[in-house]
């Protein structure tokens, strides 16, 4: 039950790091919104990896996700 808990919270801190940094992405790529979400979720794991601006424990929350999760959370958005 606690697990549980933990990878909800976890979740929501995921996808509320993800729209923070598509937000910061979109401020220099205005077009971000009218490109595919492929292209979206494979420039997001690109600037988690090497430029975004986060903590140590909010890195590796991200660097948890894959391509293919990033591409679902953006959907779902």
């Amino acid at each position: 039950m606690l697990q549980e808990k933990r990878k909800d919270l976890d979740s929501e801190r995921q996808k509320k790091l993800l729209f923070r940094l598509v937000d910061e992405l979109s401020q220099s790529s205005p077009d971000l919104y009218y490109r595919p979400t492929s292209e979206i979720a494979t420039y997001l794991e690109t600037y988690i990896r090497k430029e975004a601006k986060l903590s140590a424990d909010d890195r590796a929350l991200m660097n948890r996700l894959s391509r293919r999760d990033l591409e679902v959370l953006l959907s779902l958005h």
